[in-house]
């Protein structure tokens, strides 16, 4: 019993260790304690512990996450996967992206980032800088339709400035 009160003690220190840099999922600090080879019994232990203390919460997590990578700016579908990927369960994250969907103009956020993008274009061929454009906004997680339409409204003729070197 000793020798498991230690591992537990040392399963919480890692996870606090992590937590101090910055907020993990469940799933993560599952799987960083897993990956330090602690047993499933510890793991189990330590992550109820910080579940009881509120050190570990997964809505408060998602939103956390969502909001920081809005501010970088990128789209909703590629926030939806990386939190797949830390293993947020879908109803949390659907719930989170709900929440986020009220206040959120994707067109707006990605006309924006085009504009940006099209100044440091200059010089390149048109077609070679929408091809670079449209993935440069696919990558960021935006939707096809809207990164389409802003494409279209972009680069109607008369108003595409790519390629044009003076000003």
């Amino acid at each position: 019993m000793r020798l498991n009160k230690d591992s537990l003690l040392q399963a919480k220190e890692y996870a606090f260790l992590l937590l101090k840099f910055r907020l993990r999922s469940e799933q993560e600090l599952h799987s960083r304690l897993k990956r330090k080879k602690f047993s499933e019994e510890v793991i189990g232990q330590a992550i109820a512990f910080l579940k009881e203390k509120n050190f570990i919460d997964d809505n408060y997590f998602a939103k956390s996450w969502i909001d920081a990578r809005l501010k970088r700016p990128l789209g909703l579908a590629r926030i939806k996967q990386e939190l797949r990927i830390k293993g947020v369960g879908k109803a949390i994250i659907d719930n989170q992206i709900d929440e986020v969907r009220k206040d959120y103009s994707e067109i707006d956020i990605v006309n924006k980032l085009a504009q940006d993008k099209m100044k440091r274009l200059k010089g390149i061929e048109p077609k070679k800088a929408k091809q670079r454009l449209y993935a440069y906004l696919l990558r960021r997680g935006f939707s096809v339709d809207v990164v389409l339409e802003v494409l279209a409204n972009l680069l109607r003729p008369g108003l595409d400035t790519v390629g044009k070197t003076g000003s």
